[in-house]
This record gives C-alpha cells, sequence and structure tokens, in this order.
C-alpha cells in the first residue's frame, strides 16, 4: 500500500516558500560587496538579505507573491507509486499550505476573474509534472515563480532583424540581452536567467524553466553553451540595471541554457525570467526515508 506523504510534501512547500536555498543566498550575498556604499542597489541587496534571514526565522513567505508552484515529480519504475494518489496528495498540502499561510491563494479563473482561495484550479494549478525513472527514489522537485518575473519572460523567433540576430548562438546573445534590458526592474533584479534553444514554442518554454531547477554555477556539460552562459551574465551585468533596477552591478547572478531539437523552419529562443526570491526546493523518499535540498 503506498504510502501518505502529504505532510511531507507540506513541509516541502513551506521551505521552498519562506527558506531560500543557500546558493542563492550565497550569491546574493557577494553581490553586496560590488555594490557601492550607501548607494541604492547596496541598500536593496540588503534589505533583500534581512528579508531572507526575517523570513527562515520565522517561517514566513519570502516574498508575498508565492508565486506560481511547479512540481517536476520523478517516481520509481515497479516501486508501487500512483500518480494518481501523489497529485492528490500534492493538492492535498498545498490546500493545507495555503490555509497555513505559507502560500498565498493565487488561483484565479482567467475567465471569470475568480479566485478559488485554495491554490487549486481545474487540474492545471498547481502545475504538476510526472516522469517515471530508474531505480528506487521518489523525487519531487518544486519551485514557486513569481508573476512578476514571469511577466518578463520572453520568445524569440530567430531570424530578428529587428535585433540584427541570425540564427546561430551570436544571434541567441543578442535576443538574451535584449529580454534583459526590456525587463529591467519588473522582473525583481537580481535575477537568474533560463534559456532555451530550439523545439517549439511550447517545449521551449517548458525547458527554459526546468533547466531553472539545477543550482547556480552549474555549467552545461556543452563547452559552447557553457561559455555563452559565463558571457551572458558578465555582460547582462554591463547594463547597468542593478538590483530592483536602481542601478549598479548586479542585473542577473546566473545564467542556465539547454539546448534543443528543432524543426528547419524554426528556431525559437525562450527566456524565462526568475527573480531573486529563487525558491526551489527537492525532497527525496527512500522507502521510510526522507530527505529535503
Amino acid at each position: 500500500m503506498q504510502a501518505d506523504i502529504t505532510d511531507k510534501i507540506l513541509e516541502l512547500i513551506r521551505l521552498t516558500s519562506t527558506n531560500l536555498p543557500s546558493d542563492v543566498e550565497e550569491r546574493l550575498r557577494a553581490s553586496v560587496e560590488k555594490e557601492n556604499p550607501g548607494s541604492a542597489a547596496r541598500g536593496a541587496l540588503e534589505t533583500i538579505l534581512k528579508n531572507v534571514e526575517l523570513s527562515r526565522a520565522q517561517s514566513t513567505p519570502i516574498c508575498q507573491d508565492t508565486g506560481t508552484p511547479i512540481f517536476y515529480v520523478y517516481y520509481p519504475e515497479g516501486e508501487g507509486w500512483s500518480t494518481i494518489k501523489l497529485r492528490k496528495q500534492i493538492r492535498s498540502a498545498m490546500e493545507q499550505a495555503t490555509r497555513l499561510n505559507y502560500m498565498r491563494p493565487n488561483a484565479v479563473d482567467a475567465v471569470y476573474d475568480k479566485n478559488s482561495g485554495n491554490n487549486l484550479g481545474g487540474d492545471d494549478f498547481p502545475s504538476i509534472h510526472f516522469e517515471e525513472v530508474e531505480g528506487d527514489l521518489l523525487t519531487i522537485e518544486l519551485m514557486l515563480k513569481g508573476g512578476g518575473c514571469e511577466n518578463v519572460g520572453a520568445q524569440y523567433s530567430l531570424p530578428d532583424s529587428r535585433l540584427g540576430a541570425g540564427r546561430d548562438l551570436g544571434g541567441v546573445r543578442k535576443v538574451v540581452l535584449d529580454a534583459v534590458q526590456r525587463a529591467q526592474g519588473q522582473g525583481c533584479a537580481p535575477g537568474i536567467l533560463g534559456v532555451a534553444i530550439g523545439g517549439d514554442r511550447g517545449s521551449s518554454y517548458y525547458k527554459s524553466k526546468e533547466v531553472l531547477f539545477d543550482k547556480l554555477g552549474v555549467r552545461n556539460k556543452d563547452p559552447k553553451l557553457a561559455e555563452l552562459e559565463e558571457r551572458l551574465t558578465s555582460e547582462a551585468n554591463t547594463l547597468g540595471i542593478g538590483p530592483m533596477g536602481f542601478g549598479g552591478q548586479t542585473t542577473v547572478i546566473d545564467t542556465k541554457i539547454e539546448g534543443m531539437h528543432r524543426l528547419p523552419a524554426s528556431f525559437f529562443v525562450s527566456v524565462s525570467y526568475m527573480c531573486w526570491a529563487y525558491r526551489r526546493r527537492k525532497m527525496t523518499v527512500n522507502g521510510t526515508e526522507i530527505q529535503y535540498e
């Protein structure tokens, strides 16, 4: 009989909403030293870090916009995990998390403009993706993606004559930097860029979010893409946008890129912008043992 892990998933949601991952916090703290003392940029970063500390200590949401919940569930082949039951447990945990104020009620019916009040909306909210994997570990990953940074995401179809961007990595560089420039402070910088090259319109956007589940500093195995990741982060930080758009040296703290196959007729580049409140956590279940990262 499958175990009921609703309470464990509830803890995953609480951790994700209230406890910023250490790799993100380390990047933010390092960014403070790059900004001039007394500047608006440094003040914004110091306020952000104080908020991070208070949220962790008081178990309150890092941001008032607790974001769109995006779950990826990797369930082991032949271990008896039912995706139907897991979906029910995730939705039950989300409802409890909303009641306990770890999550703000965010699920609004787009047709009737009515908030469900419990972060449940049809089969699409929260967003839950299942994938069967080898081994015996059940892994559930959660990302909470805020509306502000989601609004400044962008998708380009190359070639783009407006930007002089062709169907190559040079063109990818141009459109990604254009997306950052257009976002300004509206994406709650300093941000993290998730970039997908290729695919169709839908799969490209999905991949640009999936890559954001990786830890900061983990480079693509393809040396060309790894080099472009580093270059885009560096060049984005020369745009002068800075934390929350106040100017300064820190606009982007990392870039992650994934290449995909595409049709000959299409060349999409999708950019998912993640705000400084880079909320993502993972839990693994191995028998009765539960671990959180």
